[in-house]
């Protein structure tokens, strides 16, 4: 953040001169010496170090360091908003035009006091972003996405799309990987929900992760991903590369923006149709938007079992709709009845992913797709979050809990070596003797 002149007892505009003198003799000597990208750094911190010291010696500490760091972040990091990507708080971070910065910290949109200077310097660190992954952005093509060195995922928008300014939406990387054990001890997901999907994911289903924008849908495809077994070919496809395997024999496809001339472009789409041919035992799709989603069906349909995605939706039952309707982009002719028994057929579970009204992320539906019912398919709820109330401090209060019902699918799981006890499902073995 940059200081401000009652802090300093230099005015605002005075700040500005300071840093951009000392930064206008830093690009000098970078462009003189042009030193090797490994040794950038080094070389900008020992410059920087020469320079200041050649300022007048009335000029504090304070503003001599404060210029140094907003400098480096300048020309090695992302300018004023670097800091805000080195909080390890800070989840995301939103640029809406020049004065607006908004970050979200433990759930919670927060205002910053961060600022640019003017439009220019949002544009400059956009350019930052995409220059070296080949991508563009200008008024033909203003929008953008793409992916920090760390894997954090940027959109970028810029006028005349954008009405106030540009705008930079990024979603920051984790760098500790979560395991099953740390959701359940945060309270995302219950120890019996847990072992389920662990036998779910082992024993082959396939898995659609479900979930509203920032509800963790790729947090919780990245924990379910960490269960496949070491010994299966898994191919990953991405618009922006996330996923975190831990597995060796993993093969990452990202897709590929057009050229200038509009040619060279790799959709999600083709990458999906491409896996088939790279003798994958899973597919595991970041996210189906599109025409992909007929593509990822067959592909389940297939001999593909135990592939993984996610798509935005808001429940369940939603998450079927909106996946006939993806299946109707790639433009065949289908009947809704074919379209929904391929949907039956190929997928076994929908994870509801949600993001609460306190900022705390759960999984509020595990849900097994039965299969057909006439022209309908049929759901059938393993658990649930029932919400209770809310705490005086604004905490959505609630329990995660099976329904009691056993899936269809439960032969599956034991074939692979899962016998779940009653007690995953909500049944006592008093109750299941008594059934009998």
């Amino acid at each position: 953040m940059t200081l401000s002149s009652t802090s300093s007892g230099l005015s605002a505009a005075d700040l500005s001169k300071l840093k951009h003198f000392v930064a206008d003799n830093l690009t000098r000597e970078l462009e003189a010496e042009n030193p090797e990208y490994f040794q950038r750094e080094a070389f900008v911190q020992k410059k920087l170090v020469e320079i200041l010291a050649r300022l007048p010696a009335n000029i504090p500490a304070s503003i001599r360091q404060q210029v140094m760091v907003e400098v480096k972040d300048d020309v090695l990091g992302f300018g004023p908003i670097q800091p805000l990507l080195d909080d390890p708080d800070v989840s995301e971070v939103m640029v809406n035009g020049p004065k607006k910065v908004y970050v979200e910290k433990k759930g919670k949109l927060i205002k910053t006091g961060v600022t640019f200077e003017n439009n220019q310097g949002v544009l400059r660190v956009i350019d930052r972003i995409i220059l070296p992954l080949g991508r563009r952005i200008d008024a033909d093509s203003p929008t953008v996405d793409a992916r920090l060195p760390d894997g954090s995922r940027v959109n970028a928008v810029i006028p005349p799309v954008a009405l106030d300014g540009a705008s930079i939406t990024i979603r920051k990387f984790r760098k500790d990987k979560l395991s099953m054990a740390q959701l359940v001890e945060f309270g995302s997901i219950s120890a019996s929900m847990a072992e389920f999907l662990n036998a779910c994911v082992v024993s082959r289903l396939n898995i659609i992760v479900s979930g509203g924008t920032g509800s963790g849908k790729t947090t919780l495809l990245n924990v379910l991903s960490s269960l496949i077994p070491e010994t299966e070919r898994i191919v990953t496809i991405e618009d922006a590369a996330e996923l975190q395997l831990q597995q060796e024999h993993v093969v990452r496809l990202e897709t590929k923006a057009a050229s200038l001339d509009g040619k060279g472009q790799v959709t999600i789409r083709d990458l999906v149709r491409n896996s088939l041919r790279m003798r994958p035992d899973r597919i595991i799709v970041g996210e189906c938007r599109g025409g992909e989603t007929l593509d990822m069906l067959q592909a389940m349909n297939t001999g593909h079992d135990g592939s993984l995605t996610t798509l935005h939706a808001n429940t369940p039952r939603d998450a079927l709709s909106r996946t006939e309707t993806m299946v109707l982009m790639a433009g065949m002719d289908l009947p809704l009845k074919v379209i929904r028994q391929q949907i039956s057929a190929a997928i076994d579970v929908v994870v509801q992913q949600t993001r609460l009204k306190d900022g705390s992320r759960k999984v509020t539906s595990i849900t097994e797709v039965a299969g057909m019912e006439g022209d309908t398919i049929v759901l059938t709820e393993v658990f649930r979050f029932e919400q209770t109330g809310t705490s005086p401090d604004g905490k959505i209060i609630g329990q995660l809990k099976p329904t009691g019902i056993r899936p269809l699918f439960t032969p599956r799981l034991e074939a692979a070596g899962f016998k779940l006890p009653p007690e995953v499902f909500g049944a006592s073995m008093g109750d299941m003797l008594r059934r009998r």
